[in-house]
């Protein structure tokens, strides 16, 4: 927590009590059914919450705004960024209905009532978002398969419509032929510990 509070200094102390709940809620879940890796177990705040609010570094979501979460496993990106913007609207899908299942507990528990979950595959998907967020599902032709027709044609953000998507390591063979405007942004610019070092989000343009 103290690791949160460092990077995020003006969270509300509501906020401040839903962070500090998740790790519990997450050990509780993690021991019936497994959301996350054994090994960042320990280091879940660095690697889970820290991690998913890198996003919120890249693009500050406006009050109002409709995220998507595909592919969110047991809800991150979603749930640590649905907990930073209380006033957007979080829609977290899964194929795997027992990982929706904790994503629907957690967020039942903190009370977000911001947070729809959805045990779902993503092309089944219909509503229309401003950003899509995810952590490392898939390599990123095969994601903007499952994401086609799900950006709102509006811009409200400095960022246009799109894909904001959290990846390690060398992507440029990955992004090379993608026809979409794309940028990396290297998550150690937002944050010191050495985790971080090859992460990054990726930002694809889907609205003109």
């Amino acid at each position: 927590m103290s690791l949160l509070e460092q990077y995020f200094p003006d969270l509300s102390p509501e906020q401040k009590q839903q962070f500090a709940a998740l790790e519990g809620l997450y050990q509780t879940w993690n021991a019936q059914i497994n959301v996350i890796s054994r090994k960042d177990t320990d280091h879940f705040y660095e690697r889970h919450v820290l991690h998913s609010l890198a996003i919120a570094k890249v693009v500050t979501f406006l009050p109002g705004a409709a995220i998507l979460d595909i592919g969110t496993g047991g809800g991150f990106p979603g749930i640590p960024l649905a907990i930073l913007y209380p006033e957007v609207d979080f829609h977290l899908v899964d194929s795997i209905g027992k990982k929706i299942k904790v994503v629907q507990e957690v967020a039942n528990s903190l009370g977000l009532t911001n947070v729809r979950a959805s045990h779902a595959r993503a092309e089944t998907i219909k509503d229309r978002y401003d950003f899509i967020v995810s952590r490392a599902v898939t390599q990123m032709p095969v994601f903007l398969t499952w994401v086609k027709g799900k950006s709102a044609t509006k811009n409200k953000h400095s960022f246009k419509n799109g894909i904001l998507y959290l990846k390690g390591g060398d992507l440029s063979e990955e992004l090379a032929g993608i026809k979409y405007p794309c940028k990396e942004f290297p998550i150690a610019n937002f944050y010191k510990e050495a985790f971080f070092e090859t992460k990054k989000v990726v930002y694809v343009q889907l609205v003109p």
